[in-house]
């Protein structure tokens, strides 16, 4: 998938950190997928933060699934994709900073003991290995796809569990948004022409969260995004995360057909967020944080 008239660009990069996993692609394709939960690795040096097997097994420790249809969704389309390398449970890179649940002491009845006593000092190691890491390369694939003369369009793809304390969820997949339309509108109108699927709105979270990776990287730099959750049960197995890459795949060359529209994706504009404060910290480019 490319935008007419642009030729291929190349992807470099140096062999990836702990942090992050990076996935080339064409950097004028005008779109970048993210995972943010794509895995349930503990880093070397943190044991299994004194969880049982079984518990970093569950959705507690990363979203199921998830890095399989990012993996293919990006293969698809050829476009590039970044995923972490390293827990949730570790520190959460789809929280702010300042969000209580960056790292979790207790996560759906599960006490995370390597979590429990965390210092300060702990927790700025935390943030400098992995959880910047993590969004600076972002942050510099983005400036590279700007370069290359496409703002892209953000989507990131998470996954979330059948049931919540006994209640199950009709949804099959959701799209979570806040304010900047252009992307999430047409992606859920898209996938909601399937009459075999149930696709929520801003179910069962909610896309208003200020300091998570849509705010970050999407409205606070006025690029078009989206985030899609879709349900573990359905890409627990291969063809189930074939299916659903496939189906997403679908959904955006169809919204990407649209002359009128994709030239509207590719604009940086700034719609802000539901959540805004007027200590919401405006966005710098990478090169004017290491001028200062």
């Amino acid at each position: 998938m490319h935008l007419d008239g642009c030729e291929p660009s190349a992807l470099a990069d140096s062999p990836d950190p702990d942090s992050y996993e990076l996935i080339p692609g064409r950097l004028d394709a005008g779109l970048i997928v993210l995972c943010d939960h794509a895995t349930n690795i503990i880093p070397e040096g943190y044991g299994s933060l004194g969880l049982p097997a079984a518990e970093l097994r569950r959705h507690i420790a990363y979203d199921i699934g998830a890095a399989a249809v990012t993996k293919q969704l990006a293969a698809r389309l050829g476009v590039p994709a970044v995923l972490t390398r390293f827990s949730r449970l570790l520190i959460d890179p789809n929280r702010g900073l300042d969000d209580p649940t960056l790292v979790m002491r207790i996560s759906d009845g599960a006490v995370i003991a390597g979590n429990r006593h965390l210092d300060e000092g702990e927790r700025e190691k935390r943030v400098r290995q992995y959880y910047e890491p993590y969004h600076r390369r972002i942050d510099q694939l983005v400036e590279s796809c700007v370069a290359a003369g496409v703002p892209p369009v953000l989507l990131s793809v998470h996954s979330f569990t059948d049931n919540w304390k006994g209640v199950a969820r009709p949804w099959h997949a959701a799209i979570l948004w806040d304010r900047d339309y252009r992307f999430a509108v047409p992606l859920l109108n898209a996938l909601r022409t399937d009459s075999g699927i149930v696709v929520g709105e801003n179910e069962p979270y909610d896309g208003k969260l200020a300091g998570d990776s849509m705010w970050r990287h999407g409205t606070r730099r006025g690029l078009a995004h989206a985030i899609i959750e879709i349900r573990q049960d359905l890409i627990t197995r291969p063809e189930g995360q074939q299916a659903w890459a496939e189906r997403i795949a679908q959904a955006i060359e169809s919204i990407f057909a649209e002359a009128e529209r994709t030239e509207e994706l590719h604009q940086v504009r700034y719609f802000g967020s539901h959540t805004d404060t007027d200590e919401a910290p405006p966005y710098t480019s990478p090169a004017e944080r290491n001028a200062r």
